[in-house]
């Protein structure tokens, strides 16, 4: 974290990694207010999947950049355990930081790559979309940018999301993708724009949803297993009501507890097999989970706690297995404790620290769903056991609470 950026090299090998999956996807980039925009400038993209990387390759072409990377990107698992990365990916111009942690150093980091004249690129949802939706942004962004003094441009990538979503990933062939490489402030326009103002702008053009734009590009998806995995996310049944009861195989989501099945068709809509079809698009299924768990925050009977298998990860060399204990999570926030061989170990997140959080679904295929917490000098990650639990849920949580903090904040 504390290494000084470097200026991107072995720049062909970055091309020759991307171009590939750039053209197989056929990827468009269209480019909105770019006439006379030249490094330096911050680039904020969208965050769907790895295909992301491979498209912003291609739209900041042939220009050299710094990529800001969360630590876990610079550990590679291996047959025999895991070996840092470190080394290659600051050769290509990667920034190490830990994820939803204040880091000042960070700060000064992406100063040094504007002043080398540098396009600094961020992913500042900080984690893949969970349904391909936006995810919701840290309100210290304006602030940076109006710091760095340069350029602000968006990218906004459309159809990674169903061509491989985090709940199932898989390369599903969508093409084209789609994406709009959009400058939203320009260094005059910065000056004179307030912090709340540029978060304003920032927001606006960070509004998407995948799946509403398969819908409207009629792109098919054939792959039999379109719906597989994605009962991780649609965690709650709208028929019944009950929680972690969902399951899904092949084009299908169903409920344990009452039964009812819905197909999602190759558009990503989904239908009822039978009755009513409660929701057809599937974001809008996420935001009435995530309604749900907003009335347990403000009534205030939000809990979750459970046995936890804790992998820490201080370096790049690796996760180190920690001990196990116990994770709770309530209104006053995260609280990990615990023993094993190197003693007694415990976290505090309170609510105030954490506007969202960072989860895995079945994290390196091991030790299941994961959320991973972390401070400027550790991150560990949290495998609940023994338990019918959902990470979605454990992370919608987190932002309503943040959320529910804040308006009370007001208040007073």
């Amino acid at each position: 974290m504390l290494a000084t950026p470097k200026k991107q090299k072995l720049r062909p090998l970055a091309w020759a990694i991307s171009y590939p999956d750039v053209w197989k996807h056929r990827a468009k980039i269209r480019k909105i207010n770019m006439e006379g925009v030249k490094p330096p400038y911050i680039l904020l993209c969208n965050h769907n999947a790895f295909l992301d990387f491979k498209v912003t390759t291609a739209a900041i072409f042939p220009h050299r950049a710094n990529y800001v990377v969360a630590i876990d990107g610079f550990t590679s698992p291996t047959k025999k355990g895991f070996a840092s990365r470190e080394g290659l990916l600051r050769t290509v111009g990667c920034i190490c930081k830990r994820k939803f942690t204040n880091d000042a150093i960070l700060v000064r980091q992406l100063g040094r790559v504007v002043r080398n004249g540098d396009i600094a690129v961020l992913y500042p949802e900080a984690r893949y979309a969970l349904c391909g939706t936006n995810a919701v942004l840290p309100e210290s962004l304006g602030k940076l940018c109006k710091l760095l003094k340069v350029p602000v441009v968006s990218l906004i990538m459309h159809g990674h999301h169903v061509n491989s979503p985090v709940w199932n990933l898989g390369d599903r062939g969508v093409k084209p993708v789609e994406s709009e490489l959009t400058c939203l402030f320009t260094t005059e326009a910065l000056a004179k724009a307030s912090s709340e103002e540029v978060n304003r702008v920032i927001n606006e053009a960070f509004q998407y949803d995948d799946f509403a734009w398969q819908r409207e590009r009629g792109i098919r998806i054939s792959y039999p297993k379109r719906a597989e995995g994605l009962h991780k996310v649609l965690y709650q049944c709208p028929h019944c009501k009950a929680e972690n009861q969902m399951d899904s195989v092949g084009a299908e989501l169903f409920c344990k507890s009452c039964g009812k099945r819905w197909e999602m068709d190759e558009l990503g809509v989904l239908h009822a097999r039978n009755g009513e079809t409660e929701f057809s698009h599937i974001p809008d299924w996420y935001e009435w989970e995530r309604a749900n768990v907003r009335t347990e925050v403000e009534t205030g009977t939000y809990s979750f706690s459970a046995p936890v298998r804790v992998m820490s990860l201080p370096n790049a060399t690796g996760y180190v297995h920690i001990g196990d204990g116990t994770l709770t999570h309530n209104m006053d926030g995260f609280t990990v404790h615990g023993t094993g061989a190197y003693g007694d170990f415990e976290m505090v997140k309170p609510v105030s620290s954490l506007y969202s959080s960072h989860i895995e679904l079945n994290y390196l295929g091991k030790y299941g769903d994961c959320v991973d917490l972390n401070t400027l000098e550790d991150s560990w990650y949290c495998y609940p056991q023994g338990c019918d639990f959902s990470i979605v849920k454990i992370a919608l949580a987190t932002e309503e609470l943040y959320q529910h903090h804040m308006r009370n904040k007001k208040q007073d």
